[in-house]
Formats: C-alpha cells, sequence, structure tokens
C-alpha cells in the first residue's frame, strides 16, 4: 500500500480535493459529529458510563461460568439433518448412551485376571450411570480383553463424564486390586474429555504468555504502568462476555435452533485457544488505536481530559469501522451451518463487538477520565531500566523523563476535571470543544 501511494502520489486525490490542496494547503481533520460529541459526553459523565458498561460485561460473562467443554457430534446437527434422525431414532429406542458407549480394555495375563474381569462387568452393572455392560471379549491370543458399557446418559451430558470419572477414580481401581489388571477407559466422551482436560490445563499459561507479551508492548510503547494493566483486564472481559454469549446461545440453546445451528450441546475445546489468540491480537490493535493518539496529546499538552477526549474524538471511527468489518466476516461464518464454525464466527463477532462498542470507546476512556494523570504513571527506576522504543517521536518530550515540553504554560498532572486550557486556546483549538456541536 504505500508503494503503490507513492507511485500514484496526488492522483489518489480528487480534483477538487488537489485544488483546494494546492490552494489553502494541508489542513488538519478536526474531530466534529458524532464522535466528537460522544467523546465530550463521556468526559461528562465517567463514572456513570463507567459504571453502565462495567454492569454490561458483568451481566453477559455470567453464562461463563456454566462453561462444558465437549465435541459435537450427530446429536448437534440440524433436526432436517438425516445423522440428527438417525441419532434421535438410536437413543429413542436403545437409550441415549447407545450413541456413545464407552470402551474398557485391558491385557489379561491369567486366569486370576479373566476372574477380575468377570467380577468388574458385575460391578459394572451395578454402578450408578450404567445401562448396561456387554461380556468381556478376548482377542485371539487371550491377552488382550474389552468389555462395552453403555451409558444411561447422553454423550455429552455431563452425567457421562461424572461416569468416566467415576470408573476410573473409584471402580476401577477397586477391581484392579487383587489381579495385574491395568483397565483403560476408552470411547467418545473420554477421549472428549481428555482432550479438554489438556486444553484447561494449558489455558493459564497459554494466557498468561499473551497478556505478558502485549502488557510488555504497551509498557514499551506508552511508558505507563496503567495502560498495559487497563489492557489486559479489557481483554480478559471481552473474552469472558464474549463466552458468556456463545454459552447462552450453543450450550443452553437460546435460539440455536431458530438460527439453524441445531441443538444444544458442549462448547468445542479448542474454542478458548482460538479466540484468545485472535481476540487479543485485534484488542491489541484497538487499544493501540486509540491510546497513542491520547499518549501523543498528553505530551504535548499534559492535561489528560484533552488527551482522552481528542483521542476518543479522533479514533473511535477508525476503530468502530475496523469492528464493523471485522464483526461481519465474523459473522458470515454463521451462514456455513455447520455448529462449530457458526461457534467461532458468533464467538469472536460477539467478542469483537464488546470490545470495540463497550470497552474501547466508553469503559476505558471513562477510566482514564476517573485515573487523570495516573494514567501515564511509571516509577523512574524502571524508566530508566526500560528501553527506548515508543510510538511517538523522541521530539515530542522535553527530556528522558517524557516531561511535557510543548506548552510548558500547563501542569503535567492537572486535577481530573480540572480544564487548564486558557481562553484563547480554547477558541482557537476545536479540539477543546469537540463535544459542543462543532
Amino acid at each position: 500500500m504505500p508503494a503503490l501511494l507513492s507511485w500514484i502520489g496526488p492522483r489518489a486525490l480528487s480534483r477538487r480535493e488537489r485544488r483546494r490542496l494546492a490552494e489553502h494547503g494541508p489542513a488538519p481533520e478536526l474531530p466534529t459529529g458524532l464522535a466528537a460529541r460522544w467523546a465530550a459526553f463521556v468526559e461528562r459523565h465517567p463514572k456513570l458510563l463507567g459504571a453502565a458498561a462495567v454492569l454490561v460485561m458483568a451481566v453477559l460473562a455470567l453464562p461463563t461460568f456454566a462453561l462444558h467443554l465437549g465435541t459435537s457430534d450427530q446429536g448437534n446437527n440440524p433436526a432436517s439433518a438425516t445423522t440428527r434422525q438417525a441419532y434421535d431414532l438410536l437413543a429413542d429406542g436403545f437409550g441415549p448412551g447407545v450413541n456413545g458407549p464407552l470402551t474398557l480394555v485391558s491385557e489379561v495375563y491369567g486366569a486370576g485376571d479373566r476372574n477380575a474381569l468377570n467380577d468388574l462387568g458385575t460391578t459394572l452393572r451395578s454402578t450408578e450411570g450404567v445401562a448396561s455392560v456387554s461380556p468381556a471379549t478376548y482377542a485371539e491370543s487371550g491377552r488382550t480383553a474389552f468389555l462395552t458399557v453403555v451409558p444411561d446418559s447422553a454423550p455429552q451430558s455431563k452425567e457421562t463424564s461424572d461416569l468416566v470419572d467415576r470408573l476410573r477414580d473409584d471402580v476401577l481401581p477397586a477391581a484392579e486390586a487383587d489381579s495385574s489388571l491395568d483397565v483403560a477407559v476408552g470411547g467418545v466422551t473420554a477421549s472428549y474429555d481428555d482432550f479438554a482436560e489438556i486444553i484447561v490445563a494449558k489455558l493459564p499459561l497459554f494466557v498468561g504468555v499473551v497478556i505478558g507479551l502485549g502488557c510488555l508492548l504497551l509498557l514499551l510503547a506508552f511508558r505507563s504502568v496503567g495502560i498495559p494493566l487497563k489492557a489486559a483486564v479489557m481483554n480478559v472481559a471481552a473474552v469472558a462476555s464474549a463466552f458468556g454469549v456463545v454459552v447462552a446461545i450453543f450450550q443452553w440453546g437460546w435460539g440455536s435452533e431458530l438460527l439453524g445451528l441445531g441443538a444444544a450441546g458442549p462448547i468445542e475445546p479448542f474454542l478458548p485457544v482460538i479466540m484468545v489468540s485472535v481476540l487479543f491480537g485485534l484488542s491489541m490493535d484497538y487499544q493501540v488505536f486509540l491510546v497513542s493518539r491520547m499518549y501523543e496529546e498528553w505530551l504535548e499538552t499534559g492535561d489528560n481530559r484533552r488527551a482522552v477526549r481528542v483521542g476518543l474524538a479522533e479514533t473511535s471511527r477508525v476503530i468502530n469501522s475496523a469492528a464493523v468489518i471485522m464483526i461481519s466476516v465474523f459473522l458470515a461464518f454463521v451462514l456455513s451451518g455447520d455448529r462449530v464454525i457458526a461457534m467461532f464466527g458468533i464467538a469472536l463477532a460477539a467478542a469483537v463487538a464488546l470490545d470495540a462498542f463497550v470497552l474501547r470507546t466508553l469503559l476505558v476512556p471513562a477510566l482514564m477520565h476517573m485515573l487523570g494523570g495516573a494514567n501515564w504513571w511509571l516509577p523512574r527506576r524502571l524508566d530508566r531500566l526500560l528501553p527506548r522504543i515508543s510510538i511517538e517521536p523522541p521530539e515530542s518530550r522535553s527530556d528522558a523523563g517524557g516531561v511535557r515540553a510543548t506548552i510548558p504554560r500547563r501542569r503535567a498532572n492537572p486535577a481530573p476535571h480540572e480544564d487548564v486550557s486558557g481562553p484563547e486556546e480554547q477558541e482557537r483549538d476545536v479540539r477543546d470543544i469537540a463535544g459542543r456541536g462543532r
């Protein structure tokens, strides 16, 4: 894109724009319209709007506490699919567990192990959650045997997962006590649960690395402790609230059949990893768009209120436009008719919408207005240790400590609701009155 624009040059502009540029020279685009009025409105009511944003995110995140990871099967297909019809017929005729039986396998080393297997079959038939147990089937060599256990619940239900845990933790260890059996539990539900357990165990490390690297980048770029911490909290909030939307639609079934996405079921185990990685990349873009303009104004003026107002007014349209594009792309996944792809699309669309329209253009500026100059605080010792990697050029600062010098009359840390601009400058710069209909 830069190469093409360099080659095209001023021809990228219309004739009218080129004529105006030749006559009057370049003119900055001042924030006007809805973006400017919204920035001023947030400045006037930061506590109320911040509380409203927190309430919205908290309510949407509540279903996340009921998250159940698993994998979809034919039972989640649309009712018109033959695979779903066959699944329902089997469940109605032979019980829901017949669609996902468990397989218990062990090596056998003698008559004692055979007797233990027979006793295990008897024990399994009286175990809670078991509908039926097949006789032990031996390989031709007689060294391997398996039993098929049919649960009395569906493969995706939590009751079946509890049965797997009960077999592994209680029933099988007792049966193996007086023999050399080492019974392994397999089957659809067991494999799904094992996969989900691995993902959940690694998820804190994965999220921690992503958040840590993001915070380090923002710390170096904006030389502030508060900016990275707020970004990390906002990203986690966006993921939690988006998962709440996914749980309500796909796990609880609120509207999934109407959307042609099939019946309610568990959430795919790989979805948290995909969501966290993609969302953190997108939200980091939005954070840099927003805060870099605020940081530029803060370095120039030292007025936190003005910096937040101007930054929000001049970048909110870019953020919202980019978010609308991404939301449209992700929602198009629903048209595929596949439950897994639609889950991925709705999850990311909800996350991007909440991140852009609630967090970046509402909660973040509201918090920055309330914190005032503390937004840009950095310990001096840490400031000396960090390398000078900044979005803004070094000439914006008067010294290595980041002291603002462009307008030395202004204090670096004004009061949260104090306007430090003089009357003459307020008349000169429309950004100082961006919310008054200009």
